[in-house]
């Protein structure tokens, strides 16, 4: 059986110094369903305590989910050699 948290276990990040990802904040502010926090697979958004929009960009799987689900960010691909390198065994 095939178990999830093994596999992430797998892999490997080297985060840049500067976030991949940009959100705009007060357009997070004013967003009704704030998807970014329920479909990342990484958890990468969560909501502060003063329901502010917080990224933790050094976990991200760079899997584009939330660049398709929402309008509020701009996402690039870490700069080379930086980013997720998955291993596959």
């Amino acid at each position: 059986m095939v178990i999830i948290e093994d596999k992430l276990g797998l892999v490997r990040y080297n985060a840049d110094q500067v976030s991949h990802i940009k959100l705009d904040a007060a357009a997070c502010r004013a967003c009704s369903h704030q998807v970014c926090i329920t479909i990342c697979p990484a958890g990468c958004y969560t909501l502060s305590d003063d329901s502010e929009v917080l990224l933790s960009y050094t976990g991200c799987l760079e899997c584009g989910t939330c660049r398709v689900m929402c309008d509020h960010l701009e996402w690039h691909y870490p700069l080379g050699g930086c980013g997720v390198s998955y291993r596959f065994t």
